[in-house]
């Protein structure tokens, strides 16, 4: 490229960058003008990013804001026709090609799309990796990338001064006897509780219970064709902290949870087997979180445990439920882990989703064109964008 076409382009480039800016912010009311991401970039060329979701996810996520702010910024969003034996829908590859696939569509069927299109069109970015998202489907699995990880201070003047680990868990198909019984459910302390070991996002993964002493557990697995997982309960303030990943954004909010569980209780409930719907219909449901006293956790710890999982998963769109042990505050406990979670609850999530892509796929299909709008980008004076972009 010659100094003055560059020069021209660079001028064109700016001009259209404060053309969009002015009119974004006449758009927007006066209140959320300052929420405006400083790292939004010129349209340097438009992606073809294709998306697979069921239709309660396509509508709770490809929001109007979404495509009509990711345009602006040369990022297009087409919906894929699941292809398959009772429709006439084009194939993955005919519908093709995408710079980039986003999708959560689980199965066999459906892996074997990728893996053919992929084939015939290797530099388009699959987010994320079948056999990445499959991990998150197991209850053990997932959590297994915690395993002896604690994000401890090294030295005195480390800024962590928290720990985080997996509460003790246990797998079960079958009520255990004698010995067995015994073993399995060594150093585990009722209350526990027990979850579906498939975690593929369906209606009958997300029943879970709380159970109060080893007669529940047996009238729980009468009941129960499918294995279970069991995880010990902890007091922890009945609030969960939620970290949200956009690879490497990361937010993290407060929930309510589980309320705390005195050993009087425990006793009292000693046979029964709670579903979750019952316990959150208590006295918790009062509990305004906008006024709840516990503070939540630093955000460089939240970082990197959602660093830990990106990397040890290869994982770029997730989030984590986290609770602090009312034991010890310094003690966390990461508890479960989903895959493509609810975005659009976050504020603003159309600046952080768009700034996620546009940073990888002009990083990774587009060198030079990186170059140019990191020069454009700094000319603007937007000191926030992630110029270390792998």
């Amino acid at each position: 490229m010659s100094a003055h076409s560059y020069h021209s382009n660079t001028k064109q480039a700016k001009k259209q960058i404060r053309s969009i800016r002015k009119e974004e912010e006449e758009e927007m009311d006066p209140s959320t003008k300052s929420l405006v991401s400083e790292s939004e970039a010129a349209p340097v060329r438009r992606y073809r990013i294709g998306y697979a979701f069921a239709p309660k996810k396509e509508q709770t996520f490809i929001q109007p804001s979404l495509l009509h702010h990711a345009s602006r910024y040369g990022i297009d969003f087409v919906p894929i026709s699941i292809p398959d034996s009772t429709t006439t829908a084009k194939t993955l590859i005919e519908q093709g090609p995408f710079d980039c696939i986003i999708h959560k569509i689980y199965g066999p069927h459906w892996n074997q799309h990728l893996k053919e299109y992929s084939s015939q069109y290797p530099q388009t970015l699959i987010l994320d990796p079948p056999e990445s998202i499959e991990r998150l489907h197991n209850r053990v699995s997932m959590l297994d990338v915690f395993a002896a990880f604690e994000l401890k201070p090294r030295q005195s003047g480390d800024k962590f001064q928290s720990k985080i680990s997996v509460p003790k868990q246990v797998p079960v198909d079958h009520y255990p006897e004698g010995e067995e019984e015994a073993k399995l459910l060594a150093g585990l302390e009722f209350p526990v509780i027990a979850k579906p070991l498939l975690a593929n996002g369906s209606t009958k993964s997300h029943e879970m219970c709380l159970i109060f002493s080893p007669k529940g557990l047996r009238s729980l697995l009468a009941d129960t064709n499918s294995p279970i997982l069991l995880q010990q309960f902890a007091n922890h303030g009945g609030v969960v902290f939620k970290g949200y990943a956009i690879g490497e954004h990361v937010q993290c909010v407060k929930r309510r949870s589980l309320p705390d569980i005195s050993k009087e209780r425990v006793t009292a409930l000693e046979e029964a087997v709670l579903p979750f719907s019952q316990i959150s219909n208590s006295a918790n449901d009062e509990h305004n979180l906008a006024h709840d006293p516990h503070e939540m956790p630093p955000l460089e710890f939240v970082e990197e445990a959602a660093k830990r999982i990106r990397v040890g998963l290869k994982l770029n769109f997730f989030n984590f439920d986290m609770i602090r042990d009312s034991k010890d505050p310094n003690s966390y406990f990461v508890i479960d882990i989903n895959y493509f979670p609810g975005y659009a609850k976050l504020p603003n999530y159309e600046h952080a989703f768009t700034d996620f892509l546009l940073n990888l796929l002009s990083t990774s299909s587009h060198p030079q064109k990186q170059k140019e709008l990191l020069q454009l980008k700094e000319e603007e004076g937007a000191t926030s964008f992630e110029s270390d972009v792998k």
